[in-house]
């Protein structure tokens, strides 16, 4: 039997789609997922606590869906604010595959499901949304996170979905830690043992902002 992972680059096992039914932005839909992913039968708990418990996204600009999978979030983004475009990034091409698929049965051409590498570097994100690949260890997700982060625009935020028991807190720490003063750290909602965790990118100070007039 092939040993795959949800974070293997090209699964090993035979292909075998399946298709489920789901509520994302509250309408039901049939979408195709198939083995070798990240939870194929249905929305993960980590993922459905992130979408209940964030805001809806801005009506335009560039999103990140960090982690996509099969596209749960990235679907919902792009009916959600069908003027942005959608980056859904994963590294599993089987998943990449379901993300253009399910959004051709959807008919939404906002989405690009590619590789890290295929995002273009100018792009600057409006919000980044992500339940993050915590099993791939420490130091890639540390990788992850100094990467994309720095690539929100300000006065966006990022939402990071983690569950408790598999070091929401201590991601939480790390990132107050390593992170500039541009930026701040934040925990917007704790939800069936998960942690939602908001970085939000502030706007730039204007001269002579907090100077007293003396």
């Amino acid at each position: 039997m092939a040993s795959d992972h949800y974070f293997s680059a090209a699964p090993e096992s035979e292909l075998k789609l399946r298709e489920i039914s789901i509520t994302i932005a509250g309408h039901a839909y049939a979408l195709t997922t198939a083995n070798g992913i990240f939870s194929p039968d249905h929305i993960d708990t980590g993922t459905q606590v992130l979408l209940d418990n964030v805001p809806e996204p801005p009506p335009s600009g560039d999103f990140l869906d960090l982690g996509c999978g099969w596209g749960p979030i990235s679907l919902h983004l792009a009916l959600a604010a069908p003027h942005a475009t959608v980056w859904a990034v994963d590294v599993n091409e089987r998943a990449l595959d379901l993300v253009r698929r399910n959004a051709a049965r959807l008919g939404l051409g906002n989405v690009n499901a590619v590789l890290a590498k295929d995002v273009p570097d100018d792009v600057r994100f409006r919000g980044i949304w992500s339940n993050p690949p915590i099993r791939v260890g420490k130091e890639e997700l540390h990788s992850l996170m100094r990467t994309w982060l720095p690539r929100l625009s300000a006065g966006s935020d990022a939402w990071l979905v983690v569950q408790r028991n598999l070091g929401a807190d201590s991601l939480q720490r790390w990132l107050e830690s390593v992170l500039d003063d541009g930026f701040g750290v934040s925990r917007a909602a704790t939800k069936k043992g998960f942690r939602v965790l908001r970085v939000r990118r502030h706007e730039p100070k204007a001269p002579g902002a907090g100077l007293s007039r003396d």
